[in-house]
């Protein structure tokens, strides 16, 4: 989507900033013993109190309202009573939804209670990575210098990325152009952003693995190597300037 007026901006606002409260909430409700069910359905409820619709299961009929995946899960992890979080465990929960015809994305990982196995350098370093990420953003910015930018400054830390998921354009469907917006450099990739482009920045960090490997369920993304993966994203307005974040959290 290409911001075209004020009432586009105004909407992209109002969705992202509902999507941005239900990951909070979801974040601080998240405890040792809770079901990845019981914190899906909280979500769901915190999404139904503003008429916002989860995206996933609008586009994909997903079996839940948000995504939530566990150490070494990369990605589109279902939610089921029957997976219990744990102390110490690394659980990302990717929020999207739609609300007046506008769509908006957001994720994000936490160590829930005690960081008992020392995973906090690796939440640091993808938080760092995707702020740095976005600050560099200008309308006119190759796209694949964002992805060499994820890439160098992982292995930086010692981490690796996920090659075979990425950032995406969307705002008025939950996918749009520009796609494949990759966590590493593709020297082919010869697209620059544009100005007033709606576009979901993610990094996919992780101790080894570089493929998401999907799994018997239909859904849930694995690592191909062990080990664990983290998840950041937020849905961004491209400027000439500094870019507008809009998944920050106002509610």
């Amino acid at each position: 989507m290409i911001i075209s007026n004020d009432k586009e901006l105004r909407e992209m606002k109002l969705v992202s900033e509902v999507v941005s409260f239900t990951l909070m909430e979801m974040q601080n409700f998240a405890a040792p013993g809770m079901s990845t069910q019981e914190l899906d359905d909280y979500g769901a409820t915190i999404l139904a109190r503003y008429g916002a619709r989860s995206a996933p299961s609008l586009t994909y009929d997903f079996p839940g309202s948000t995504c939530i995946s566990i150490n070494n899960e990369v990605a589109h992890g279902v939610p089921s009573a029957s997976r219990i979080i744990e102390e110490g465990d690394l659980l990302n929960i990717d929020v999207s939804a739609e609300l007046n015809g506008y769509w908006s994305d957001n994720g994000g990982s936490i160590i829930v209670g005690r960081d008992i196995y020392g995973h906090s350098p690796l939440l640091e370093a993808s938080r760092y990575i995707l702020d740095g990420a976005i600050a560099r953003i200008r309308g006119g910015v190759r796209i694949n210098a964002i992805g060499q930018y994820i890439e160098t400054f992982a292995g930086k830390r010692g981490y690796s990325v996920i090659k075979n998921l990425a950032g995406h354009g969307l705002g008025r469907a939950l996918h749009e152009s520009p796609d494949n917006i990759l966590n590493y450099y593709d020297p082919s990739d010869k697209r620059r952003f544009r100005k007033g482009s709606v576009v979901a920045i993610e990094t996919f960090i992780t101790t080894g693995s570089t493929l998401a490997i999907q799994q018997a369920d239909g859904w849930t993304l694995l690592g191909n190597k062990a080990g664990f993966a983290v998840q950041h994203e937020h849905t961004i307005v491209v400027t000439d300037g500094e870019p507008i974040v809009l998944t920050e959290r106002f509610l």
